[in-house]
């Protein structure tokens, strides 16, 4: 069987004390409720098929915040891809661009819940959303992204994210 192949965005802004900081979400449902440390990620999801891995990572930041920025596909910093603990594949981009945690409006999935109950349940893909200093993001990320991190600082230029991606 075909290894699960997503993409997603890094959202980053600068300034204040934190230097960087980056938009994590963490997943919905009850199998993450109680995970913290090591449980948050990038807006993501599965690439369709024949779709494109850029337009994928757009409509899953759309559609796991709901009220995404509007970012024009030429202002996304390609990141490359990592490969997850079980094997999936994540390709990703990373963009500047505000989003305010409150306003998170994902869409849900439902899945049989208590398991073997029967009933159905309704759960947000995502249920918290939020920015975080470089320290944090690299506690909260899922171990394998946390690359994703550093290839992001890597691109703008300082350890600390102080320069060069030009400021929009």
């Amino acid at each position: 069987m075909a290894s699960k192949h997503s993409a997603g965005i890094l959202l980053f802004r600068r300034g204040g004390e934190a230097g960087v900081e980056f938009l994590l979400v963490h997943p919905g449902g009850p199998f993450w409720k109680r995970k913290d440390r090591g449980a948050w990620t990038i807006p993501k999801g599965q690439i369709e098929h024949e779709e494109e891995a850029r337009a994928c990572a757009i409509r899953e930041l759309e559609e796991e915040l709901g009220r995404a920025p509007a970012l024009d596909p030429g202002q996304l910093v390609e990141l490359g891809s990592i490969k997850q603990r079980a094997g999936k594949v994540v390709e990703a981009w990373a963009a500047e661009a505000e989003f305010d945690p409150a306003e998170l409006d994902s869409n849900t999935f439902s899945m049989e819940w208590p398991p073997r109950s029967g009933g159905e349940q309704e759960f947000p893909e995502v249920d918290k959303a939020e920015w975080f200093d470089l320290e944090t993001a690299r506690e909260k990320i899922l171990p394998a992204q946390a690359e994703l991190l550093d290839r992001l600082l890597e691109r703008l230029g300082s350890a600390d994210g102080e320069r060069s991606v030009p400021e929009r």
